[in-house]
């Protein structure tokens, strides 16, 4: 679960790496393996997606010293 922006950034870097795999992986692995091989990247590329939708659209939590009395 992502908390706050950096890990927000970490996760972005995570996705592009993933993808990275799966465009070189595009090129080296024989067709009868690749689908299987790509499915692992496909998963996890989608569930870190999911985890960066679900942190982008919830408001930022109000830290109590900031809020108006």
């Amino acid at each position: 679960m992502i908390t706050n922006d950096q890990e927000l950034t970490a996760t972005r870097e995570r996705i592009a790496k993933f993808q990275g795999w799966l465009k070189q992986l595009r090129q080296t692995a024989r067709p009868e393996e690749f689908e299987a091989v790509a499915s692992g990247y496909r998963l996890e590329i989608e569930r870190m997606q999911g985890e960066e939708m679900e942190y982008l659209l919830h408001p930022p939590l109000v830290k109590p010293e900031l809020q108006l009395a």
